[in-house]
């Protein structure tokens, strides 16, 4: 199979029933298990950008073959999931909370977020992805902030 078709399911994820919240669990996971010096540092940016630069890439080229957007294609799932930890801090329950609200974001896709599919090629499979990862980045912290200044 083709790497680009491999990066676009993450490694066969797509081909699954329910690949793009497997996809984005798997993230979870992986970031996890990673060191929180690693999770809670500027690398997660950069490992954020690099998934969106070769998934915008990989799901461009298996629309040829595939179709608009296919369903198969989980590495936007995976984006939208590094944005959404980004400096998240390295809890469990922040992680559950952001895969929640990611995962709410990306399948009601409100504010905006369903339009961005009509831009060409991979941007339109990422691009809805990666502002629902925003979105959930943002409600996450305002929820953290709460949960310092009222739990604490």
């Amino acid at each position: 199979m083709q790497l680009y078709k491999q990066i676009a399911t993450v490694l066969g994820i797509g081909y699954i029933k329910g690949g793009g919240t497997v996809a984005s669990i798997v993230y979870c996971f992986i970031w996890f298990l990673l060191p929180a010096v690693f999770v809670e540092s500027y690398w997660q940016v950069i490992v954020a950008l690099l998934i969106t630069v070769v998934g915008t890439w990989s799901s461009g080229k298996v629309e040829i073959d595939w179709g608009k957007d296919s369903s198969k294609v989980v590495i936007d799932e995976v984006a939208g999931m590094a944005v959404t930890l980004l400096y998240a801090p390295h809890q469990l329950l922040y992680l559950i909370i952001g895969l929640l609200l990611f995962r709410f974001f990306d399948i009601v896709k409100p504010f905006g977020i369903r339009k961005l599919e009509n831009l060409p090629g991979g941007a339109g499979v990422m691009a809805d992805d990666l502002l629902s990862g925003v979105y959930a980045f943002i409600v996450l912290r305002a929820v953290m902030i709460f949960q310092a200044n009222y739990f604490s």
